[in-house]
């Protein structure tokens, strides 16, 4: 029977590479994530002069870097959006494993930069990566690998095997300790858990558990103790991260004060990375950080709708975690500025500085537009009407 293509394009037999993935790539998608890595460059020129000049470096050296890390995030994005379903799996499983390699070796060599919690691994160079920003995308693949097996007739138990997965990454996590990044991978487990048919119950014993380890981890750990007391404390002590960037939010207004006539980028030795978007606030206002929420919602609003009716278990899955793991991250970074949210040391993609994250961002997004793309397939119906029948 002749396969109906649903909402997509037809795939031309012997097309070229390129063509064919420009006919079937979401092009929405691609154009915001275009627009948020100019929106960050644009930030950046403002908000990391400062660091620049404390640190005794050229005025644009930090822009500069991000410009490199930001092309290589593009071309890697565009590499791995050409790919087929089974070809993203592949990738996943491989760099989850290096990953995971990575995060093992961070207490005997990794180095916390100052910061209380060791995630980073130095580089020769000067260069240094933050293992878990890949282990992220590839987590996320390789459990949805794990939940698509278990669906086939005599499959695994691939349910079971990707919730032993999810606990120990979560657990190696919140010992480096890293408490935002463990949360939104348990976020990501549990968005595609239900999207694999989890019963309600199961995920609501899985909020129960991360309630009892995050009052644990409250008593166990100065750190995350810490930035709770910030977070429920009364009153807002204008000389921390969060009293400078609230004010900085507030001075704003709809308009922002102007291009450069920020001051909060002096203050926040964060500005450039875990607080751009108060830079964006001050400087161009209301205006600018509604047109950055606008552009990732799109990403994921338009991601969800092609996933809807995507026939392949893998793809759909995968492309659910990723498209609600990329929201969600700029959903926290954003609510720790206007403090909705605890502080949790978390970029965001495309905007804020950092190698490790803009070059995980491309993998991660390039994963996203490779499951999204248009393929001739039937709807997804008509795979439950031949189970049933």
């Amino acid at each position: 029977m002749t396969e109906m293509v649903f909402g997509t394009t037809p795939v031309r037999a012997g097309d070229p590479i390129l063509p064919r993935w420009w006919r079937t790539v979401d092009r929405w998608s691609l154009a915001c994530v275009l627009g948020l890595f100019a929106i960050g460059l644009l930030l950046g020129l403002a908000a990391s002069v400062p660091l620049a000049e404390k640190n005794n470096l050229p005025q644009f050296y930090y822009v500069t870097r991000q410009a490199v890390f930001g092309a290589m995030a593009l071309v890697v994005m565009m590499v791995i959006s050409t790919f087929s379903p089974r070809f993203v799996r592949r990738i996943a499983v491989l760099g989850f494993a290096i990953a995971m390699v990575a995060i093992v070796l961070l207490p005997f060599i990794g180095t916390d930069f100052g910061k209380g919690a060791v995630r980073w691994l130095r580089l020769p160079g000067g260069m240094s990566v933050q293992p878990s920003e890949f282990l992220k995308p590839c987590f996320i693949g390789i459990c949805a690998w794990f939940m698509a097996a278990s669906q086939e007739v005599g499959g695994p138990p691939g349910r079971l095997y990707s919730a032993g997965v999810a606990g120990a990454v979560v657990v190696l996590l919140a010992l480096q300790p890293d408490f935002g990044q463990a949360s939104l991978v348990l976020f990501s487990w549990c968005v595609m858990y239900f999207i694999a048919g989890a019963p309600l119950y199961l995920l609501c014993s899985v909020l129960g558990v991360s309630v009892v380890g995050a009052v644990f981890a409250y008593g166990a750990s100065e750190h995350f103790a810490r930035r709770i007391d910030g977070f429920l404390a009364a009153e807002v002590d204008p000389r921390t991260q969060l009293g400078y960037a609230a004010n900085a939010i507030q001075e704003g207004g709809f308009f922002g004060v102007g291009v450069g006539e920020g001051s909060v980028k002096w203050s926040l030795p964060d500005a450039h990375t875990d607080f751009i978007i108060a830079v964006a606030a001050e400087e161009y206002g209301l205006i600018m950080v509604l047109a950055i929420i606008v552009l990732y919602s799109t990403v994921v609003v338009r991601s969800l709708l092609r996933l809807r009716d995507e026939r392949d278990p893998f793809a759909r899955i995968a492309g659910t975690g990723l498209a609600c793991a990329f929201g969600v991250q700029a959903l926290i970074n954003m609510g720790v500025a206007v403090r909705l949210l605890p502080a949790k040391g978390m970029t965001l993609p495309f905007v804020s500085y950092g190698g490790s994250s803009v070059i995980a961002s491309g993998v991660a997004v390039g994963m996203l537009l490779a499951l999204t793309r248009s393929r001739p397939q039937g709807r997804i119906s008509d795979v439950f009407g031949r189970g049933r029948s």
